[in-house]
């Protein structure tokens, strides 16, 4: 396990053919990173070593079976199985999302074995993923179901944290998803998650309404009036400083959200869109609610850029930064 200097990092391939290896392989070109990381890629050494040659970059590499021969100044690359295949930068395939697969796989015993202290992953392709080995809309709820429990999807940049009541389902089934019981649920796993992720003894958190304008009082729906008001008021007379339903198309523009530690948003584009225009590129997701700490960049593939090198390792970085801040955090370092 990591000392109070460096923690074992653990670090997904993604998808092979989209901006996740160059961008992993030119981060760690920078021997400073060792200071804070001994990095641990799951991945087909043959395959890095691929692109490594095909981008040019000059990487210290160090491949491995065991954690017992980790190199401390190299990014180490823990062998797995999967299909060989050639890269090819920005094409959906399914070899490619089979490698994934196994990667998220082995990362995750790993992290069942407490082998690596935190996981950062890098971006998969939806449909190459998807399989009888995968069946999963993405890395949040795989990782729920391997830990058995109730995942929260958290956007953090900074003192900006975004969490999602719904994440990756379709806008239709929204208003009927969202009932007293799982807003309360999310918000409980919101609250828990500031003060213990993030060192904040009493959060304050603002709840974005499900209607424009939150509803204007029924005229535009009755959710925010028979579901989210009621939840929030429980809160309130809990001594818990919860509040909402705000109107989300001015709660970020006006400057109100920066009055919050945390904002809860009730579906995927209503808080991802602004979280993202605000910082995006810099952002990070955390998968609150699991036993283990969990990141990865706010982008995705990025197959239109893919093996051009043009890739920014900003974001990525930063959940590496996160996820070792968050995994001290919860150790009291």
């Amino acid at each position: 396990m990591g000392n109070e200097s460096k923690i074992n990092l653990g670090i997904t391939i993604g998808d092979p053919n989209g901006v996740g290896l160059e961008i992993i392989l030119k981060i760690f070109e920078d021997r400073r990173m060792f200071d804070f990381f001994t990095p641990v890629l799951f991945a087909p050494p043959m395959l890095v070593n691929d692109c490594k040659k095909l981008l040019n970059l000059q990487t210290g590499l160090h491949t491995t079976s065991g954690s017992k021969k980790w190199n401390k100044g190299k990014l180490n690359v823990q062998s797995i199985d999967c299909p060989k295949f050639d890269i090819r930068f920005g094409t959906v395939d399914p070899a490619a999302g089979a490698c994934a697969v196994a990667s998220l796989q082995a990362a995750t015993q790993a992290l069942k074995n407490q082998t690596i202290d935190a996981l950062v992953t890098a971006p998969i392709h939806k449909k190459s993923i998807q399989s009888e080995n995968f069946s999963f809309p993405g890395h949040t709820q795989f990782l729920a179901d391997a830990f058995e429990s109730d995942s929260l999807m958290l956007m953090v940049k900074d003192g900006l944290r975004v969490a999602l009541v719904t994440d990756h389902i379709p806008v239709q089934q929204v208003s009927s998803t969202v009932d007293q019981n799982i807003l309360q649920a999310k918000i409980d796993q919101f609250y828990s998650s500031l003060q213990q992720d993030f060192g904040l003894s009493k959060p304050k958190i603002a709840v974005l309404g499900m209607n424009p304008h939150a509803g204007d009082e029924g005229v535009i729906g009755q959710e925010d009036d028979l579901v989210v008001r009621p939840t929030v008021q429980a809160y309130q007379e809990k001594g818990q400083l919860v509040y909402g339903p705000y109107a989300a198309d001015s709660f970020f523009g006006s400057g109100t959200a920066d009055a919050f530690d945390g904002i809860l948003a009730m579906y995927h584009d209503q808080g991802l869109i602004p979280f993202k225009t605000l910082s995006f590129g810099e952002g990070v997701n955390f998968t609150a609610g699991l036993p283990v700490v969990r990141t990865s960049p706010d982008h995705g593939t990025a197959f239109d850029i893919a093996g051009k090198g043009q890739a920014e390792t900003t974001s990525f970085k930063a959940a590496l930064f996160t996820a070792m801040q968050i995994y001290r955090q919860r150790q009291g370092e």
